[in-house]
């Protein structure tokens, strides 16, 4: 299948976004976490491209986005949930699927609440909305920043910028090592090495709490909407732990749950399972 590479401005920034499948066919846009960008969507878009119409862009200051600095962009999770629906709304995307990891999430959840009928079907993977899939010890750095931003409490939650952090994540909690590219942690790595990408990552992570303070919120949309949702999470994933899959049912009781052998970006090891997952419930809930 063909994949175009494009970019499209949006509020003065450029975003770029990978694309493909026919475009009269169902959307699914995907969203990307930390610390990567739309390039680990790239095993998964050739499994799907031939019934749906993927578009999977570059949050700002990610991937091959533009990176303003932090000095000229105030970088929060709102922000990049109003520049993501300036995004849809710019290619004219009336209504999508979502898949959302990490993230991905926080950033899919606004849009929701923002404008709910335009949200067909969810597919979350390892995107968290409950203090259920959270670890306390893996946020303790993050809060203490984002509580009292000090050069100490800073160089502490830039930790997980560093490259064995970075490597962890895509490392633990998968059991076939050999399952894995390099390539995705090096791709993350030499982007986040970028002048000021730093600053600009701590300036948005500062702003995670507040996501936590609208998880009441975020799940009060699942609960009134009945949105159809799919979890194919990674199930040894000590980020956003199981946990925070099976919550979900407690506001959608039909939700499909589905925890697979594999860490916090399972693309890397289960892409064809999770693409067969993903056709067969859509097929199902969307066309």
């Amino acid at each position: 299948m063909t994949v175009h590479h494009r970019t499209v401005e949006v509020d003065g920034h450029q975003l770029f976004y990978r694309e493909a499948g026919p475009v009269d066919a169902p959307v699914l846009l995907l969203l990307h976490g930390f610390p990567t960008s739309s390039h680990m969507f790239r095993n998964l878009i050739p499994l799907l491209a031939d019934r749906y119409h993927l578009i999977a862009p570059d949050h700002l200051g990610f991937g091959y986005s533009a990176m303003p600095p932090a000095d000229e962009f105030e970088y929060s999770f709102a922000a990049l949930a109003a520049l993501t629906t300036g995004f849809t709304e710019k290619l004219g995307l009336t209504q999508y699927a979502l898949y959302v990891q990490d993230y991905g999430a926080p950033i899919a959840w606004r849009m929701a609440l923002e404008y709910p009928e335009r949200i067909t079907a969810i597919i979350t993977q390892n995107g968290n909305a409950y203090e259920d899939g959270l670890v306390e010890e893996m946020w303790a750095d993050v809060l203490a920043y984002a509580a009292d931003p000090t050069p100490e409490t800073a160089d502490a939650a830039a930790g997980m910028q560093s490259p064995a952090m970075v490597k962890w994540q895509y490392q633990h909690g998968v059991s076939d090592q050999s399952l894995l590219s390099p390539d995705a942690w090096q791709h993350d790595l030499s982007l986040l090495a970028r002048p000021g990408a730093e600053q600009v990552q701590l300036d948005l992570v500062r702003t995670y709490p507040d996501n936590f303070r609208l998880y009441p919120k975020f799940q009060e949309y699942f609960r009134t909407s009945q949105v159809p949702l799919l979890a194919a999470w990674g199930g040894n994933d000590e980020i956003f732990p199981p946990a925070g899959a099976k919550a979900f049912q407690r506001d959608l009781p039909e939700a499909e749950i589905h925890l697979l052998d594999a860490g916090h970006f399972a693309l890397e090891s289960h892409a064809t399972e999770i693409a067969e997952l993903i056709r067969d419930f859509l097929s199902r809930k969307v066309g």
